[in-house]
């Protein structure tokens, strides 16, 4: 038996003269959850919906379980899907929700009658049956929707934006629930959202989308720590991103001069590659591996910058600090992350400070072809 359960590519689909999908290839393990992450019109949900098979590709096939599906309607699929608005029926109390594609599928009424309860205890739902669907709240509806998945036993289970519609606080109780619930089933989630925090707090892998295209692949750990392009950098937890010109330097070394003002050297790793001397690449700092230093007092190694404290907001666990170091681009701060107990908002504003940065910490992104 094949590791993966479903096999994507390469897919490219074009409503009218918009190309939303250019060749996407993916593939999804068994028991796995896997995050299409990305921003509004990037080719995310449609990837769902060709994988749903409420969409046909322009060209690429789907396979489920190493069948081609490509051709077959939704219902013929061992998919099923949960959509953000809930899709509830109202003129059926929650037992008939639930067990409305069972009967779709003709489950013998007995199987419905055990799988409905089994359904509801998963979803902390259990003596809800007799429930009119309109007296729910909006996570309670939203788990009768998960209860109708999951009631059906399906191979793969889609779900496109579910928590969207979730204030705060319980989309953040229902991100653990549904990551527990997963686990508990062993059936493999293809989750669709926009939000970074819900998708590096529930997935296995994240494709991280834009513009049409999967832009990188990898572990929550893998895409935060090492991200390939300035947009992946940018898009999963925010970053400083600058253009840098490539010096000579030594071999596993990069040398490189920030956006004409500072130069810095740091280790190139093994799978890295640049541009020859006088090419141009992009960088990216996270904000939370930049230190400040109001002296000259810093960690042994570290990279070092002289700036001026421009701005600072006070986020109660945490302060977001802007600092000056760029003479020639000023409109460029330099963002830095530290703990809300050590600066306070507007603190000390227009002082010269050393902010701090490990080498290691200095990512190499694309080349820059300005």
């Amino acid at each position: 038996m094949s590791q993966n359960l479903l096999e994507l590519g390469p897919l490219s689909k074009s409503f009218g003269t918009a190309a939303i999908l250019r060749e996407v290839s993916l593939t999804v393990r068994r028991g796995e959850f896997m995050t299409l992450l990305g921003p509004s019109g990037c080719g995310k949900t449609t990837t769902l919906r060709i994988i749903a098979g409420f969409e046909s590709p322009d060209s690429g096939r789907v396979r489920l379980d190493g069948v081609d599906v490509t051709d077959l309607p939704p219902y013929e699929r061992d998919v099923h899907t949960v959509f953000q608005h809930y899709a509830l029926f109202p003129h059926l109390d929650v037992a008939g929700n639930i067990a409305f594609g069972m009967r779709m599928d003709k489950v013998p009424e007995g199987e419905i009658a055990r799988r409905v309860p089994q359904a509801l205890a998963m979803v902390k739902l259990s003596g809800f049956e007799k429930r009119r669907v309109s007296s729910l709240s909006g996570g309670q509806m939203q788990r009768v929707a998960l209860a109708r998945a999951i009631a059906g036993r399906p191979a793969l289970l889609l779900l496109d934006e579910p928590l969207g519609a979730l204030d705060l606080k319980l989309r953040k109780e229902m991100q653990l629930e549904l990551k527990r619930l997963q686990k508990k089933l062993g059936i493999a989630f293809v989750y669709v959202t926009h939000d970074q925090e819900e998708a590096m707090t529930m997935s296995d892998r994240i494709a991280v989308f834009n513009a049409g295209r999967i832009e990188q692949l990898g572990t929550p750990g893998e895409i935060y720590e090492t991200p390939r392009t300035s947009f992946v950098a940018d898009f999963i937890g925010g970053a400083n991103i600058y253009s840098a010109e490539v010096l000579p330097a030594a071999a596993g070394r990069a040398r490189l001069l920030i956006e004409g003002e500072h130069e810095i050297d740091v280790p190139l790793d093994e799978h890295e590659s640049l541009p020859a001397p006088g090419g141009r690449v992009k960088i990216a700092i996270r904000p939370e591996r930049v230190k400040v230093f109001y002296k000259d007092e810093l960690p042994a190694g570290a990279l070092r910058f002289k700036a001026v404290l421009l701005d600072s907001v006070f986020l109660g666990d945490a302060c977001q600090i802007y600092l000056d170091f760029l003479k020639k681009s000023p409109d460029k701060p330099l963002t830095a992350l530290a703990g809300g107990d050590r600066y306070s908002a507007h603190d000390d504003l227009g002082v010269p400070v050393i902010a701090a940065v490990q080498p290691e910490d200095v990512y190499i992104l694309e080349s820059d072809g300005r």
